[in-house]
């Protein structure tokens, strides 16, 4: 399967989720490695959009295209799974903790998890310490220049 990332252009290689663990974001916190992916493009672009504004938004984006070998198993979560607060913003502690248990019980490289941005898409988590996270790859790395009238 292929899975989705957009990033600045100095990032587009760094598969090691330090980013998400140096402010923490929804599903994990301050320190805990993890790589947030989604299923398609378009949610891709929609996670990255809803944290800026026109004037805000930097033009270096790259559309980062990885393969997941279909033989690593995953695991996937349902909304009834999570907390009831999981879409609140600002996102809730509850839901690091749920991304925290992930990466520490270290069972699954690949997590699938309802988008609070986009009903009915799921994101791609990934934890970058797990032993078939070697299995990995970057197959494409491109430039992904925004649509304006998505702020307007």
């Amino acid at each position: 399967m292929e899975v989705y990332r957009l990033a600045q252009a100095r990032y587009a290689k760094d598969l090691t989720g330090k980013g998400a663990a140096a402010k923490g974001a929804r599903w994990n916190s301050p320190g805990v490695e993890l790589l947030y992916t989604a299923q398609n493009r378009s949610l891709a672009m929609a996670e990255i959009a809803v944290h800026f504004t026109l004037a805000t938004l930097p033009d270096d984006y790259r559309m980062i295209t990885l393969k997941v070998p279909d033989t690593i198993p995953y695991q996937r979560l349902s909304e009834a799974d999570l907390p009831a607060n999981w879409k609140d913003f600002p996102h809730p502690p509850a839901t690091q903790k749920v991304g925290n248990e992930f990466v520490r019980q270290n069972q699954y490289a690949v997590l699938f998890i309802p988008s609070a941005v986009t009903q009915g898409e799921y994101n791609v988590l990934l934890n970058p310490h797990h032993r078939d996270f070697a299995q990995i790859k970057i197959c494409n790395i491109e430039k992904f220049p925004f649509d304006k009238r998505i702020f307007t």
